[in-house]
């Protein structure tokens, strides 16, 4: 067949996704953090756009508001449009009229006005003679202090607070230590270098060879400065495994004795509980293994966890989830984490009238309809968040009411098909979303679990409940009888679940629950 160029015309479907629908998407799987630095972002960028104010009882004409008044948790909330100056103009190339030119000119002459009036003002109450000469900053300083005891002259804003001293950090206390242990500048440059390899619980996380090659000094001179910041405080800092930390602290404690010693090299079978080996390798009988155990829990496995924690942000519910008066539930968004943004029409309707070039109304037209799809997006996501958590409430009304026992098997499609939406979309909505509850905070994820069969055909089983159930009978177990996976598994199918052993033994590890044997040896002294 021979060879040939031609048109041709096709009908076809294909899904294109707009930017506007690439950007609903991106916000509904957002946090409320992620989202709240998004608007910010985009606040900067939009000249349209404005922060909306809920205290505000004012609107602006011409203003538009995402404050999604029709939703029963969101208060309405509205903003003064700003004109942009005396006549509403802005010139966006340049040489623009010179009435705008002389209006700037004017308001940055006032500002600088105000400015200076407000530093004289400010220099007088610090200045209280005439004599026009600046104390020494001393005086200043005593000066303030006094008239924050007498309460003059001291404005709402002081706030002892911020001369509150800065906790203190595991860097900062051990470049301290080094600065008196170490008079050589080479040596505080390694030990400078090893500070700054420790990882938050104070254990080196680099390689002396690697360190040494680095530094361009011998591996010997390292060492030589390792041993000298191991003596410092917190003890057992510097250590490079958990057996080198807890020697550290013992040698300070004058507790390294040959018998420790030898139950630190052997730390991994007082892991397991196998006290009897321990004993015979140790050579002590068992109330100086008991006295010697006792000596190691006081240690610190994690010396510098004290100074390094970061720090740890509280979750902020994205819905609430109260008891109605009929004794049903009422779900609603929390109006906090709801960015209020304004679309200022009046701004844009001014501005549009002074614009001289295709780029310059192009621009503004740009920024109007950016804002308007940002305002719809918002809304939009507000929307299927409060929908998703409503039919997820209806879901798990046992929950609620009577505790995780009651929690039901759930998956995706359940919601999806319920509120008429894809699984993805489910998906996105439930990422990164708290509900706060009468029993607590939990992440929307929570509510989703794996179904476990129930015998004689009854109702399925959430896999979260029958993990709660297995904790319960583990945590109730007698320590003369103790619960194997097998046993456990005959419990659980007297009371209607029909569960395998692996299944029983991966919920007890994923409770970080040892085994039989080991809860034995634990209980019973290993005897």
């Amino acid at each position: 067949m021979a060879l040939s160029t031609k048109l041709e015309m096709r009908q076809s479907q294909s899904l294109v996704m707009t930017p506007q629908l690439m950007q609903a998407i991106k916000l509904l799987q957002f946090s409320n953090l992620d989202l709240a630095a998004y608007v910010e972002a985009e606040l900067e960028r939009n000249p349209l756009l404005e922060r909306g104010d809920p205290e505000a009882g004012t609107s602006g004409e011409g203003t538009s508001d995402s404050s999604l008044e029709s939703l029963p948790e969101a208060s309405s909330s509205s903003g003064e449009a700003y004109d942009g100056g005396p006549d509403g103009g802005f010139d966006g190339g340049a040489g623009g009229d010179s009435e705008a030119g002389d209006w700037m000119k004017n308001q940055l002459e006032t500002s600088a006005e105000t400015i200076a009036s407000s530093m004289d003002t400010d220099l007088g109450n610090v200045f209280p003679d005439e004599s026009g000469v600046a104390p020494a900053p001393e005086q200043a300083i005593a000066y303030a202090a006094d008239q924050g005891r007498t309460g003059g002259g001291v404005s709402e804003d002081y706030n002892l607070e911020a001369f509150v001293a800065e906790e203190q950090s595991l860097t900062l206390m051990l470049t301290d230590q080094m600065n008196l242990a170490l008079a050589d500048p080479v040596d505080k440059l390694i030990g400078l270098h090893l500070i700054n390899s420790l990882d938050e619980n104070g254990y080196l996380a680099q390689d002396l060879a690697e360190a040494a090659e680095q530094l361009g000094v011998s591996l010997g001179r390292v060492e030589a400065v390792l041993a000298v910041l191991q003596g410092f405080e917190p003890s057992g800092v510097f250590a490079r495994s958990l057996a080198e930390c807890l020697t550290l602290q013992l040698k300070e404690r004058d507790r390294f004795d040959p018998a420790m010693a030898t139950l630190i090299e052997n730390i991994d079978l007082l892991a397991r509980r196998e006290l009897a080996a321990l004993r015979r390798l140790c050579g002590v009988d068992e109330e100086d293994l008991t006295d010697m155990i006792a000596e190691i829990r006081a240690l610190d496995p994690r010396p510098g966890r004290a100074f390094g924690s970061a720090l740890v942000q509280s979750v902020v519910p994205d819905v609430i989830v109260r008891r109605a008066s009929d004794g049903g539930w009422n779900v609603e968004l929390n109006a906090e984490t709801l960015p209020r943004v304004l679309v200022n029409q009046t701004y844009y309707a001014s501005v549009t009238r002074t614009a001289r070039k295709d780029a310059e109304r192009s621009y503004l037209t740009d920024c109007l309809q950016t804002a308007n799809w940002l305002v719809k997006s918002l809304d939009q996501r507000a929307r299927t968040i409060l929908k998703v958590s409503t039919e997820i409430v209806r879901q798990q009304d046992g929950f609620l009411a009577h505790g995780i026992e009651h929690l039901r098997p759930l998956n995706l499609k359940t919601i999806a098909d319920a509120v008429g939406m894809h699984e993805s979309t489910i998906s996105r909505v439930t990422s990164n979303k708290y509900m706060a509850t009468s029993r607590g905070i939990f992440e929307l994820k929570y509510f989703f679990s794996s179904a476990i069969s129930a015998t004689e055909g009854g109702d399925a089983h959430s896999a979260e409940a029958v993990r709660h159930r297995i904790k319960q009978l583990i945590d109730a177990e007698s320590p003369t009888d103790i619960l194997s996976d097998d046993t456990l598994v005959k419990m659980l199918k007297d009371e209607g679940i029909d569960i395998a052993r692996r299944t029983v033994a991966k919920y007890r590890e994923a409770l970080r629950i040892s085994s039989s044997v080991q809860r034995r040896r634990e209980k019973s002294g290993a005897r």
